[in-house]
This record gives C-alpha cells, structure tokens and sequence, in this order.
C-alpha cells in the first residue's frame, strides 16, 4: 500500500491557501453584489479588501518563490483589451 504523506511542504501550503483566498473572495463579492443593507454592504466591502490583500501577499510570496509564474502582458494586447472594453 502507498505510503500517505502526514505533512504538507511550504509550496502546497500557499497553494491550499491562495485557493481558499480566491473562494472566500468571490463569497464576499457575492455578499456585497446581494447585500440590501448600505451598512453592511460597506462593512462586506471592507472585509472583501482585507481578503484581497491577503490573496495578493500570498500570490507574490508564491511568485517570489517561483512557484507562481505568469508571463507579462504584450503592449498590443493591453491596447486591445483597453480598445475592447471602452
């Protein structure tokens, strides 16, 4: 029978938490996208920044690591997407 690993190395660990941070960030979204109330809607809209910041210091940890790659954006396809959606 294979043997099971009992721990979880720095890389998945990031990896399980920056994929939590992306669903609790898209429940608050909806949170604020339903919410009737302005004051709690505010009170969501705080929290949703709060979460956010907490994904993009996982993400650049990752990245900084290595361990989360992406390729920059070529200035044409920044100009067609700003063309696109204007």
């Amino acid at each position: 029978m294979p043997q099971i690993p009992t721990s979880m190395g720095d890389k998945e660990i990031l990896t399980d938490s920056l994929s939590s941070q992306k669903m609790i960030t898209e429940t608050y979204n909806t949170f604020c996208n339903e919410c009737a109330s302005p004051q709690l809607r505010q009170d969501f809209f705080n929290i949703l920044k709060e979460e956010h910041d907490i994904q993009a210091d996982l993400f650049y940890e990752m990245q900084s690591r290595g361990w989360y790659q992406t390729k920059p954006a070529q200035p044409q396809d920044v100009s067609a997407a700003n063309s696109k959606f204007k």
